[in-house]
């Protein structure tokens, strides 16, 4: 009989080894972590492709912002230029 105690202590001890072996390998989140996990990779892409959608439209209005300066310029020049030779024609009608 005493031989059978032994037995049932190894058994036992041979459990406990194995659940724990089994337990510490097993690393798969539960599926509420998976979920939290996954709408926090979304909530880190959407903020993300924010960035880059502010980043786009700031590089937009500042470029938008230089070609109306340059065209504007230009047009302010012409309109100048025009004006003056105009006025330096002494009522003579020489439209171009």
């Amino acid at each position: 009989m005493e031989v059978r105690v032994r037995s049932d202590e190894a058994v036992d001890a041979e459990l406990d080894r194995l659940i724990s072996k089994r337990a510490s390998q097993d690393t798969r989140p539960d599926p509420d972590e998976k979920e939290e996990l996954w709408k926090a990779s979304v909530r880190a892409h959407n903020a993300g492709r924010r960035e880059e959608m502010r980043a786009a439209w700031a590089a937009f209005h500042e470029g938008q912002a230089e070609r109306h300066r340059a065209t504007l310029g230009a047009l302010i020049d012409h309109h100048e230029t025009e004006a003056e030779r105009l006025q330096a024609t002494d009522g003579q009608r020489r439209y171009t």
